[in-house]
């Protein structure tokens, strides 16, 4: 009775199918990165050749009259409210329900797209950019822990495989998606779709009865003073969300000072720290490809359908890259070694193919190095987070 008592899982709310859920919100997210990076929905400045034929300044940058500079920094700013926000809602899932967290967290990030949409300036798209990025790291902070947690020992990886297919795949759909709705309609449309398609999973965060994360304290003893948490006549609300007692200073005391521990702790753990370092330069350079890309093979390439081309490579070298790593890793042995090694041959050599292929004047020559490039450099999605 007492371990049934303590289960709060639906019966509907399988770890399989909370795996589909997540994939499609991550995917929605990284649809998103796409779709501002599309040329239909980014858009280029007005452009004259040497003829004194201009054609028309289109998307963001056009009718914001935004430079390059700026134009970047758009492609970045979530990434402030993501840095901010994602320790923050780490450490609430220690004595808030995760799913109500993601459900605030996506209601951010649904009203952030909606404010893109209706953005006058680049400061106020800038700012809703921000706010994108707290939105995003609710989940991304707490959804790969409950995949980790969930998923069966022997096809862990190949879960996180498929969750992390979700950024190619993604990022890929939304090049489409802004190429085709900015082209044919306008930009701020292609925001507002987005946030109408992920409308519906902040309320699933809100209404679905609490889930818990292994390694954290269950959900109903939140509704109980503790010695570590609460003094005298406090309570702390877990699911509501909400403090109740005459020493409230104290609790937020406690909650820095379990959050320093917990950032002292990572600071010491020396595979968490250069698996870190690692990443910040890959997604240092896999950021740039991903948002100048169409806008460089439009320029250079002179390609009229630069975000369907990008798109189409990088969803089938995403998918085919990412779940081929997670599987190599598997027959590897998923160890921290074989996950280190995987990880930095195969982002050296695609970084070498898609250097190279730039340097190609040819489209052809092009496509094929920048494609086994992408396949080689999405095969290391999954391991970064294995490690």
């Amino acid at each position: 009775m007492a371990s049934s008592a303590q289960d709060p899982t639906p019966s509907w709310f399988t770890p399989k199918r909370l795996l589909m859920i997540f994939c499609v919100i991550n995917t929605l997210n990284y649809v998103d990165r796409g779709a501002i990076a599309s040329n239909g929905v980014n858009g280029n400045l007005e452009i004259c050749d040497d003829s004194g034929i201009c054609t028309a300044a289109t998307g963001i940058q056009g009718d914001f009259h935004l430079s390059n500079f700026q134009d970047g920094v758009l492609s970045s700013a979530f990434m402030v409210g993501l840095l901010i926000a994602s320790p923050i809602f780490a450490s609430l899932a220690k004595s808030h329900n995760p799913f109500r967290l993601i459900g605030v967290g996506l209601s951010v990030w649904t009203f952030a797209i909606a404010g893109c949409g209706s953005s006058f300036d680049f400061w106020s798209i800038a700012i809703c950019r921000m706010l994108v990025g707290v939105g995003e790291a609710s989940f991304i902070s707490l959804a790969a822990p409950f995949i980790d947690d969930n998923a069966p020992v022997e096809q862990k990886t190949a879960w996180l495989a498929t969750f992390y297919m979700c950024i190619p795949a993604g990022t890929a759909l939304g090049y489409v998606y802004g190429g085709l709705v900015g082209g044919q309609f306008n930009w701020r449309i292609a925001f507002w779709g987005e946030a109408i398609l992920m409308l519906p999973f902040p309320i699933l965060g809100f209404i679905m009865k609490p889930l818990q994360l292994k390694g954290f304290t269950p959900m109903e003893s939140k509704l109980t003073p503790t010695s570590n948490e609460c003094g005298d006549g406090e309570m702390l609300a877990g699911d509501q969300g909400f403090i109740r007692g005459s020493k409230s200073p104290s609790i937020l005391r406690n909650h820095i000072t379990r959050f320093s521990k917990d950032m002292l702790e990572l600071l010491h753990d020396q595979v968490y720290v250069i698996n870190v370092l690692g990443y910040i330069s890959y997604n240092f350079v896999i950021g740039a490809y991903s948002y100048w890309g169409p806008k460089a093979g439009y320029s250079i390439y002179h390609m009229s359908n630069a975000d369907l081309l990008f798109g189409g490579i990088t969803i089938v070298c995403g998918i085919c890259g990412t779940l081929a790593g997670g599987l190599i890793l598997d027959k590897m042995t998923s160890t921290i070694s074989n996950a280190f090694k995987l990880l930095s041959g195969a982002t050296f050599l695609g970084a070498i193919f898609c250097l190279i292929a730039f340097c190609f004047t040819s489209l052809s020559g092009f496509i094929v190095l920048f494609s086994i490039g992408e396949l080689l450099i999405f095969a290391t999605q999954v391991t970064p987070h294995f490690s």
